[in-house]
């Protein structure tokens, strides 16, 4: 498929229906996403599991997670963006289904796993897709709409699953299921293969991955952005409750987060686009890391507020960077594992940020994010020296 060049950034109706039909069908999927945030609860309250019972099931959902990115990300280079997407999602609502019946700790284990491997195929195949339909100069803007989207989603999922968790924690399998389901129906519907002619020669994949290494230097990036940006839901609720934030308030000041996502994030998204993706990786990053810095200075929800407004703001800037950085990077044909493999470098680092955050925590907090803040300035230096091969091969992507 001929992929289309543009000089300069546009409007965000200058993109193509396809991209649109996908976005449209990701905000579907992510509002009705509503039992993985309540699934623990679901596992305690519910299925009537221990802690570590539960913690097992988790520890099974987030190793097929971590997987998932790379096989979709390969599915999607050899078989199509939109045969793994429709099949991902086929696959998640089957295996939604089947967890919400099951019952026994290793059949729900097991279940949890499958899903886990399946739930969230769906971004490498999307990633790639949006590769595939918008020229490169456009691909800030598209990639931080989708961001938009998941956010817009998930703040009515977060409602509804809550909703579900107290009333009808079963019915909440089925809600999901159908939604992954509209969500491949979206797909099949409007949205055409976009895979390059011929695929992957073989040989390549993961190979091309580990032989590139402006590539690798941006995976070590984004697992230490990863490691950075998961301390909010990690380690900083624990640091919060030690200087006496309650629960309540600490949600509230929480909240922020996606209110001014929602609010902001289209916006912001014109002047990234406008902008070097690496330069606008790294200073977003900085900025995130100066926020969660400056919560060495926290000791009341007022000061929470403060800084979850400062590391968001950086979260905003940087929303379509780092799937622009690593779309400049990746051949055409190997969208998918190029994608993949950076998913899984953000989720390698979000499963070390609470090792990280609880190894710090208890020499208090200067120490603690006086840490996470080196962790996320490293983040953001790496990403500054990535500039020169992306502006490289950005400006090879334009003339072709």
């Amino acid at each position: 498929m001929a992929v289309l060049t543009s000089a300069a950034p546009a409007g965000p109706l200058s993109l193509p229906r396809p991209f649109w039909m996908l976005w449209l069908g990701t905000v579907i999927n992510r509002t009705g996403a509503v039992v993985q945030p309540f699934l623990s609860v679901y596992l305690v309250h519910v299925q009537g599991f221990t802690l570590p019972g539960a913690g097992v099931v988790m520890t099974a959902f987030g190793v097929g997670s971590l997987l998932s990115h790379v096989l979709a990300g390969w599915l999607a280079d050899r078989f199509g963006r939109r045969t793994t997407l429709i099949g991902g999602m086929l696959a998640a609502s089957a295996a939604l289904v089947v967890l919400g019946a099951a019952s026994g700790l290793f059949a729900v284990t097991a279940t949890a796993f499958l899903l886990g491997l399946t739930i969230e195929s769906y971004r490498p195949a999307s990633q790639a897709m949006v590769a595939d339909l918008v020229p490169p100069a456009l691909r800030p803007r598209a990639y931080g709409l989708l961001f938009w989207g998941v956010n817009l989603g998930y703040s009515v999922a977060m409602v509804a699953g809550g909703w579900f968790a107290e009333h009808g924690a079963r019915a909440m399998f089925g809600v999901n299921a159908a939604v992954a389901v509209a969500f491949a129906a979206v797909v099949w519907r409007t949205v055409p293969e976009s895979r390059p002619a011929g695929g992957p020669a073989a040989g390549t994949g993961l190979r091309a991955v580990l032989r590139d290494r402006p590539m690798l230097a941006v995976c070590a990036v984004t697992a230490a952005y990863g490691a950075l940006y998961a301390q909010a839901f990690t380690t900083l609720p624990l640091a919060m409750a030690e200087q006496g934030v309650g629960r309540t308030h600490f949600g509230l000041a929480m909240a922020l987060n996606g209110v001014l996502i929602i609010a902001v994030q289209p916006l912001a998204g014109k002047w990234a686009a406008r902008r070097d993706p690496s330069r606008v990786l790294a200073a977003g990053t900085a900025v995130v890391a100066a926020g969660f810095a400056l919560t060495a200075l926290v000791h009341d929800v007022r000061g929470l507020v403060l800084t979850v407004a400062v590391w968001t703001a950086g979260e905003i800037v940087i929303a379509g960077a780092v799937p622009t950085v690593v779309a400049a990077l990746a051949p055409r044909e190997l969208q998918g594992t190029y994608a993949g493999v950076s998913g899984m470098s953000w989720s390698a680092g979000a499963v070390l940020a609470p090792v990280i955050g609880t190894a710090l925590l208890p020499s208090g907090p200067e120490a603690l994010w006086t840490g996470v803040g080196l962790i996320g300035a490293a983040s953001a230096l790496g990403a500054l020296l990535t500039g020169g091969p992306v502006r490289r091969r950005t400006a090879a992507a334009n003339l072709t």
